[in-house]
């Protein structure tokens, strides 16, 4: 009997296996930025889990120059090319909220401050020696319960502002508006116990400007997203009338139904004066699941056309864990 020895190839050196698990880890390196790149360009929040993770996205730009560090010292030059792709589409996101883009000192002026109480737990004196030292024009406050309510009036917040529209109630679905000029109550939007206080405000320009203090349900749990996006959705569109939208929006700029507020020709305050990346939540260590969380920026100011933006900060107020956000706009008759 014949026996035909089959010839077997050349074994494959070591080199080259290091060299392909090298590829592969480049790669692997680069995938994780590379789809967080791509979900962010889709219009549309597209799932309850990204909603929680897309408010992270500046974080995630600045780690993702990991990705072509790496390809670089592999030699991996296809990898290089695509991670630095990849870390220039989420710049191309990030990066223009910390530059000037659109600042007028036009028309009369309309300064606003607004802040979420954490269930009414700021101290109402502090608060008023915040607006007696800013002089805002109009205030918006968001967890604002019956007890801080009546605490501010002791404070004698009355006495600076001394219009108001208050939807308080017990927990974190109150709010309220108080200013300088008077105001006429809107119908308060009201979705999973979260009511957005509204008004027409009397400007100073002798034209009516509609406020909003924006608070929907926060996110927090899979049973809350459609509250929290009907809450987004039911914030009107700026055609029409002069409109700003103040307040703790449980959103960042990141978040598809925020920037279709931007599309629909909202212009964000922070954002216009290149200080869209001073966060407001958490201001104090906030952890869940165990793990802490990065601060980031809910809080907005919102302004519609016929609102021009002239300056923008943000505030520490004792007691809550979101900064207050300042801005001053100007009144032009568009």
């Amino acid at each position: 009997m014949t026996t035909i020895a089959q010839e077997e190839g050349p074994p494959v050196a070591p080199e080259t296996h290091r060299r392909r698990w090298v590829s592969v880890l480049v790669w692997l390196t680069a995938a994780p930025f590379a789809i967080w790149a791509v979900l962010r360009l889709v219009p549309a929040d597209v799932h309850f889990r990204w909603v929680q993770l897309v408010g992270f996205t500046p974080y995630v730009a600045m780690l993702s120059v990991v990705a072509p560090i790496v390809a670089l010292v592999s030699r991996r030059w296809k990898a290089l090319a695509a991670s630095l792709l990849v870390t220039a589409m989420l710049s191309a996101c990030v990066l223009p909220r910390a530059t000037v883009t659109d600042v007028d000192d036009g028309g009369p002026s309309l300064r606003i401050l607004s802040s979420n109480l954490m269930i009414g737990a700021a101290p109402p004196p502090a608060l008023v020696d915040l607006v007696r030292r800013l002089r805002p024009d109009v205030l918006t406050l968001q967890e604002l319960t019956p007890e801080a309510a009546e605490g501010l009036d002791e404070a004698g917040l009355g006495a600076l502002l001394p219009y108001k529209v208050v939807r308080s109630r017990p927990g974190t679905g109150g709010s309220g508006i108080y200013a300088r000029f008077p105001l006429t109550p809107g119908q308060a939007i009201d979705i999973g116990g979260f009511g957005q206080a509204r008004a027409t405000l009397a400007a100073p320009d002798g034209r009516p400007v509609e406020i909003v203090s924006v608070h929907p349900c926060a996110p927090r749990y899979q049973n809350r997203y459609q509250c929290w996006a009907d809450g987004l959705a039911a914030l009107a569109a700026p055609a029409g009338s002069r409109r700003v939208l103040a307040g703790d929006f449980n959103a960042t700029l990141d978040h598809a139904r925020v920037r279709r507020l931007l599309d629909e020709g909202y212009s964000d305050a922070a954002d216009a004066t290149g200080d869209g990346l001073s966060t407001t939540w958490p201001y104090r260590p906030w952890h869940f699941n165990g793990f802490g969380i990065p601060p980031v920026t809910l809080d907005h100011v919102l302004a519609g056309p016929g609102v021009t933006v002239r300056a923008f900060s943000v505030q520490a107020v004792p007691d809550t864990d979101h900064r207050a956000v300042f801005a001053e706009l100007g009144l032009t008759a568009g």
